[in-house]
């Protein structure tokens, strides 16, 4: 099997990724960076993004990660097309298997892999994702400011969000598929109290209804099979997301739904010489601008690891 040897290989792109790609490319450590199976992450599935500081009128998302590509690149960032399928980080250089058919040995090894939103699995989801379909409330929320919007999800990420919207749109109904939450109580008490947050109890979504667009939502309760449609222009998913940590659970710790522990305040694992910074160790913000700033921290960090290895 092929092997290369580099000092800092970076496993996957988006914000964090290209933005850890963009420092460690001026300090010096010539990072070869893996964009993994979806180039530019959940960016690129989201059309509009405009809380962003810096794009003062917006910009699409995939365009964004085509920009924060281009930067890394200009800095000298390796960008290439492929996938981590295996790691060994027992030893120093750790070594990370790349489309099953080489071997990467690297000093620094930066994880920016990210999470995935899981999904109801539905057809219209998948067509309308982006015309209205949304797994973050926070980042796709003000497009529907004035107007009435859906959310199925029954956990604390599912009432924080019901009653972030509830501030900026006119009606939210939260679909809760039993007849309680798994949020928090404290969490459960808030969405109870706003006003404008209708729950639909012991029911489910039977289909997302648009054509181009969200423009209802129809509903069914699982205890009588009563079907209801209700007008709605966004329709919002928050039963939770998924990080793409599982090549990395043998030697790293992760926390109970899988994200990678980091040292607090660093991008530090428990392996020396590994760092993990956006999605896949946040479950708290999620957000483009957080992600790039862990990307910057994981670079830094790496950086100060290989000069105190004087690996430089």
């Amino acid at each position: 099997m092929e092997i290369e040897k580099v000092k800092c290989l970076i496993i996957g792109s988006g914000p964090a990724g290209y933005t850890a790609a963009i420092y460690a490319s001026r300090a010096g450590l010539n990072p070869v960076l893996y964009q993994g199976l979806q180039p530019g992450g959940q960016l690129t599935i989201t059309n509009d993004v405009e809380n962003y500081p810096g794009y003062p009128d917006g910009i699409n998302g995939p365009q964004m990660m085509e920009d924060f590509k281009r930067q890394a690149e200009r800095f000298g960032t390796d960008v290439r097309y492929g996938i981590a399928t295996a790691v060994d980080f027992s030893s120093q250089p750790h070594k990370v298997t790349i489309d099953e058919q080489k071997v990467i040995e690297a000093h620094t090894v930066i994880i920016s892999t990210g999470a995935s939103a899981k999904w109801l699995g539905m057809e219209s989801e998948a067509r309308l994702n982006g015309s209205g379909v949304s797994a973050c409330a926070v980042c796709d929320g003000f497009f529907y400011r004035g107007q009435d919007v859906a959310i199925v999800g029954a956990g604390d990420t599912a009432a924080e969000e019901a009653t972030y919207l509830a501030n900026i749109c006119s009606k939210v109904y939260m679909i809760v598929r039993r007849d309680e939450m798994r949020a928090s109580t404290i969490m459960q008490e808030r969405v109870k109290k706003t006003k404008n947050i209708e729950i639909l109890w012991n029911a489910v979504t039977d289909d997302i209804l648009g054509e181009n667009a969200v423009d209802g939502v129809r509903v069914r309760n699982v205890l009588t099979d009563e079907l209801r449609e209700i007008p709605v222009k966004g329709f919002f998913v928050a039963i939770g997301h998924q990080p793409n940590s599982g090549i990395f659970a043998d030697y790293l710790n992760l926390d109970e739904n899988g994200y990678i522990r980091t040292i607090p305040g660093t991008s530090k694992t428990n392996i020396d010489g590994v760092f993990a910074c956006g999605d896949v160790q946040d479950f708290t913000y999620r957000q483009a601008v957080t992600a790039a700033g862990s990307g910057c921290m994981a670079a830094l960090d790496a950086e100060r690891y290989l000069s105190a290895q004087d690996l430089h």
